[in-house]
């Protein structure tokens, strides 16, 4: 199996695993991040993947593993010791920190809405480059000029700054 072919059938898992991993990190953000982590890795590690075996539950193992690999370097990363004469152990991670998950799922819902009402062209260069494609595998894929693809990517972040300007407002983000 081509490269080409095997990232055409884990694209096939795209929802599942962003639904998998904004469960997991229970933030949008970090969502997408993991799932462009573990496109990476399946992409990488495709030689590793044998025929015959579930895409998706080895997708899913990458993600899943890629989740708790992060979450130990971020909580080593806020451990430190003090210095006193006893020393303790002291996590610095904020854990009285609350999030509105209901709040996430009506923002991501407009932003998946807003990326449907694009042209099908513009769609689907977007996309793959949020899935982390670089221009010219976007351009080689989908036969056209690497300046095309730059012209659509441009064209469809404006188009969805224009949509989503609302947040824009409320919440001090920028789209693309």
């Amino acid at each position: 199996m081509t490269t080409i072919e095997f990232g055409t059938q884990i694209q096939d898992h795209k929802e599942i695993l962003r639904n998998y991993a904004l469960k997991l990190t229970q933030d949008m953000d970090d969502a997408n991040d993991l799932v462009q982590e573990t496109y990476l890795k399946s992409l990488t590690y495709s030689t590793k993947f044998k025929k015959g075996t579930n895409l998706k539950g080895w997708m899913m193992t990458i993600m899943r593993n890629n989740f708790i690999n992060n979450y130990r370097r971020n909580t080593k990363r806020n451990t430190f010791m003090d210095t006193q004469e006893e020393q303790y152990i002291i996590d610095s991670a904020k854990t009285y920190n609350t999030f509105n998950n209901g709040e996430t799922k009506f923002i991501r819902e407009d932003l998946e809405r807003a990326i449907d009402t694009l042209p099908q062209d513009l769609r689907l260069t977007f996309e793959m480059n949020t899935l982390g494609f670089k221009y010219h595998e976007i351009a080689e894929k989908l036969n056209i000029p690497i300046g095309t693809v730059k012209t659509r990517i441009f064209v469809a972040r404006r188009k969805l700054r224009e949509e989503l300007a609302d947040y824009k407002q409320l919440y001090n983000f920028n789209v693309g």
